[in-house]
């Protein structure tokens, strides 16, 4: 008897079928590859982290404060320049108002150099960071930064300035 082979021509769909999950595996194993070398930590954090263990074992660690720190200032204790910087006639002294009603000394009251900032700031001097957030907490503004670009001239002996914007 001879043998026959058979190749079912009928059948086109089989062919079909094999071939997309060839593809389907392939696609899988280029997901699995690519997602462990993006969760795989790199060789930068598993140095740092061998350097930080030998150095953790060959040394004690000792704390040292970047800063001294200190306890939170009373209001009274606190000046504050107050600058118009929305243009509104009389802003700055109504804000210097409220905020000796809290208990805040104030520096000063003037125009800032613009009179168009959006927002409220609460910008300090170094080291007055603490009592920066509160009285921008008491005044319901957002922006807390350090000072930069004003002369200590300028202050009028104030450590925190409130910038009024719109």
């Amino acid at each position: 008897m001879q043998q026959v082979h058979y190749f079912p021509s009928s059948s086109p769909w089989r062919i079909a079928t094999l071939v997309v999950a060839a593809v389907a595996v392939v696609e899988l194993i280029a997901l699995l590859v690519v997602s462990g070398i993006r969760l795989a930590p790199s060789n930068r954090a598993v140095a740092k982290t061998a350097s930080t263990e030998k150095t953790a074992v060959a040394k004690p660690t000792v704390h040292v404060p970047l800063a001294p720190s200190h306890p939170l200032r009373p209001r009274g204790r606190v000046r504050v320049l107050v600058l118009n910087g929305n243009g509104v006639s009389g802003a700055a002294a109504g804000a210097a108002q409220r905020l000796e009603v809290e208990g805040y000394r104030i520096g000063g009251t003037t125009n800032a150099a613009r009179h168009d900032y959006s927002k409220s700031i609460v910008m300090f001097a170094p080291g007055w960071a603490k009592e920066a957030r509160r009285l921008a907490r008491d005044e319901r503004v957002s922006l807390v930064t350090p000072l930069d670009g004003v002369k200590p001239s300028q202050l009028k002996g104030s450590k925190i300035v409130l910038l009024l914007g719109t």
